[in-house]
């Protein structure tokens, strides 16, 4: 094998580490004899055990059983949605705003903002948006949302979803990872973990993000957590370079470039048969994947090839950012076989404060959404891919029958009973799941818990929730803890 030059930088350090091409080549025996050996990286339990290469932790695995779904598009409509104000119509319930709600309902219960919910007896709040039945499925949708109305027949509506935690950064972090403690998988470094990626030259999980600010939280909802870091979200920006420091810098040329990569390697591959720590192979990976991401990265935000009717179904400009872009930057990540792909639109929280009020607010952030994600599952559909992707629609919570008293009337964060819709690869559309009280504060049927929405993705790609697991610390983690089970009646 013919030598390369090392750059200026990494002579020194060659000097220093570097004992020659026959140790290297031993080196590099011994590190590929590890990883056959599978102590690069833990394997689910009953996932056959081939671990992938240096190069390729992503590389595509078995899975548990059949999979009906490849890859998942999750729109996380993070601050909370008013179920009560876009899907769940309680006519009920505006007969009785103004009234207290009765004492039964309060008992046990913990809401974020208790002062300004109940400094008076906190009372019942109707709603002014106007609800239609549309579809064969009849799922009532508010005049908030016409573009979703139409795409009815092509979701399963599931108005009865629970959580844990009513705080903001708690909430989305369970609702990513099955826990609120910080330091746990999200569930597209778990879903990447079990069955890698299609994709060779894309990460295989990427974050998307649009509105006035991120999610709360930040980046703890896309991380890895105890898993190798090659499962991490990526996020990809909205303008200008995808990522951050991914261009190669003015004066270093394709050649010079490869050759450091090239020394980084051997080097990185020496270190890593010395210890067998794993993580050095996802640092080489990480370093290959860079290099690959400098074509591919570019190539897939250049929208100059999407046809005007496609711009037009989206709404979308070709280099404008917006949630509705981010929709169809989705669809091409998906189509270039990215397994996770999670859209974060921020701000749906309804306290009633500035920025914040049920009327006003409410409706420019569901104006914002509306037509992309009616539009991904229409061009989805129209494409064929509908049939190999899951699509996930959702927040961290929803928000109370009650109102809070602000400067305007708003509603608190509520989490037993919120709406979410599912489209795509082994779900059964066309229906509406669950059904909630008079006044929807309990579901009265189906309940859905996030762990039984986590168990169920992971079914849909084949994965058992329960033999999904990563030792860590002497016990063995799961996306679902001990918890989750399937919603038989969401898949087909």
């Amino acid at each position: 094998m013919e030598n390369h030059p090392l750059p200026q930088s990494l002579q020194d350090l060659t000097r220093r580490h570097f004992f020659g091409r026959c140790a290297l080549g031993l080196g590099n025996l011994a590190l590929a004899s590890m990883l056959t050996d599978g102590q690069a990286a833990p394997v689910p339990a009953g996932v056959p055990p081939t671990v992938p290469k240096a190069d390729e932790p992503l590389k595509p695995r078995s899975t548990h059983h059949p999979a009906r779904a490849k890859s998942i598009i999750y729109l996380f409509m993070a601050g909370g949605p008013s179920q009560l104000e876009l899907f769940d119509a309680k006519p009920r319930l505006n007969q009785l705003s103004g009234h207290p709600i009765p004492d039964s309902f309060l008992e046990g219960k913990r809401f974020a903002f208790m002062d300004s919910s109940f400094k008076n007896k906190s009372t019942l709040l109707g709603t002014k948006r106007t609800f239609r039945q549309y579809g064969q499925s009849g799922a009532t949708v508010s005049d908030l949302l016409p573009y979703t109305a139409g795409i009815v027949d092509d979701i399963a509506l599931v108005k009865t979803c629970a959580t844990n935690l009513f705080n903001h950064a708690p909430a989305k972090l369970f609702m990513n990872t099955g826990s609120g403690q910080f330091g746990r998988p999200s569930m597209g470094s778990w879903v990447t973990y079990g069955i890698g990626s299609q994709s060779r030259d894309l990460p295989g999980f990427v974050v998307l993000q649009s509105g006035p600010r991120g999610p709360r939280g930040g980046a703890v909802n896309w991380s890895s957590g105890f898993l190798p870091t090659s499962h991490q979200g990526v996020p990809l920006r909205g303008s200008g370079d995808p990522i951050l420091n991914l261009g190669r810098p003015g004066g270093i040329s394709a050649a010079s470039q490869r050759r450091t990569l090239d020394a980084l390697g051997e080097l990185n591959l020496r270190r890593a048969a010395e210890t067998g720590d794993p993580e050095i192979a996802t640092r080489i990976a990480s370093y290959e994947m860079a290099y690959r991401m400098q074509s591919s990265a570019p190539e897939l935000t250049d929208l100059r090839g999407e046809t005007d009717a496609t711009l037009a179904l989206y709404g979308c400009t070709r280099d404008t950012p917006s949630f509705a872009r981010n929709c169809l930057l989705a669809r091409r990540l998906v189509e270039r076989g990215v397994r996770f792909v999670q859209l974060y639109h921020t701000n749906w929280d309804s306290h009633g404060g500035p920025g914040e009020t049920l009327e006003n607010d409410l409706e420019k952030v569901a104006h914002q959404v509306d037509q992309g994600c009616a539009a991904l599952i229409k061009d989805l559909k129209s494409r064929g891919l509908l049939d190999d992707v899951l699509v996930v629609w959702g927040g961290e919570f929803g928000r109370t029958p009650m109102g809070e008293t602000r400067e305007k009337t708003g509603r608190n964060h509520h989490i037993d009973a919120f709406t979410m819709w599912f489209a795509g690869a082994g779900i059964r559309t066309g229906q509406v799941l669950g059904e909630t009280d008079e006044l929807g504060f309990n579901p009265v049927s189906d309940r859905a818990h996030v762990h039984d929405i986590h168990a169920t993705l992971l079914h849909l790609l084949g994965l058992d929730h329960q033999r999904l697991t990563f030792r860590f610390q002497g016990r063995d983690f799961r996306l679902t803890d001990i918890h989750g089970k399937l919603l038989h009646k969401l898949m087909t």
